[in-house]
């Protein structure tokens, strides 16, 4: 890092062609993540920030730390972290969740199944986790004798922080009907924050790790009966699509279900998957 540079606050630097190459191969071949030209300067502005955080004045420099042993230890997590883009909201893609409330769980209902094991896979702050948690508890409720557990993996260290902790800005739950928001959310004492968090019962319901999607397998708790990767895959070129999925289908049983997002496609690839609805596939 840079000794005696006097760092300004607005200060910022541009980005070579050979550096931008240099990254974008290597965060496309560390996790997976498409970096054409035209993010040239998407990466430029959202790296600037760590170049303002370490204290540097070029991205030669930076690129001289993040590859050298420290780097890698310490600066690594923090560049994935900001070039990951995390879009997440409660109840996103609505009719995911009434799938799996009125078919699958009723199928696991009468295979008399007492616990099911779901996995949202690239989770963002962990909306998705929790939208799975207040489906399944409604359900609990008019008796639907399943219990379940919800493992939500993303590459991001920050985003895990906030799923883990709960908090959302109150706006965020705007979409929630308000009968499900007064029993599954705490407001915050402080009037002014306008935040609320999780109950502690949904909570414990959960569990984050950190997972990158390259790696050689997936070291997840469990088997799945059901698995969300929703709005990850448009990130990955076709083949590590592919592999990303088959990776996918191995942490999933027979008879479980996948669900991806509507802009994402499993045509032509070589997958133990049939179609069930757009979306939704079941491992044969």
């Amino acid at each position: 890092m840079s000794k005696g540079f006097e760092y300004d606050q607005n200060f910022r630097t541009t980005m070579s062609t050979a550096v931008f190459r240099k990254l974008s191969e290597f965060i496309n071949a560390y996790c997976g993540i498409k970096m054409p030209p035209e993010k040239k300067i998407l990466l430029e502005s959202r790296l600037n920030k760590r170049l303002r955080h370490l204290n540097m004045k070029s991205f030669d420099e930076y690129c001289n730390f993040l590859f050298s042993p420290t780097g890698k230890r310490q600066e690594l997590i923090h560049m994935i972290d900001v070039v990951t883009t995390n879009k997440t909201d409660f109840f996103r893609e609505a009719m995911h969740f009434d799938f799996m409330r009125d078919h699958i769980f009723t199928q696991f209902k009468e295979s008399k199944i007492s616990k099911a094991n779901i996995w949202s896979a690239g989770c963002s702050s962990g909306e998705e986790v929790y939208t799975i948690c207040m489906v399944l508890e409604e359900l609990r409720e008019f008796g639907s004798g399943v219990d379940y557990s919800v493992t939500g993996t993303d590459i991001c260290s920050q985003v895990l922080e906030k799923a883990a902790l709960a908090v959302y800005p109150e706006v965020r739950t705007m979409p929630i009907p308000l009968a499900i928001k007064r029993k599954y959310f705490l407001k915050s004492r402080n009037a002014t924050e306008k935040t609320v968090r999780i109950i502690p019962e949904l909570r414990g319901k959960t569990n984050f790790m950190r997972l990158n999607f390259m790696d050689e397998s997936f070291d997840v708790p469990n088997i799945f009966d059901i698995i969300f990767c929703r709005n990850v895959l448009i990130y990955f070129d076709n083949p590590t699509q592919e592999n990303v999925l088959k990776k996918l289908c191995s942490k999933l049983k027979v008879g479980g279900y996948l669900f991806i997002g509507h802009s994402e496609s499993l045509t032509n690839m070589n997958l133990p998957l049939i179609q069930v609805k757009p979306t939704i596939f079941r491992k044969i």
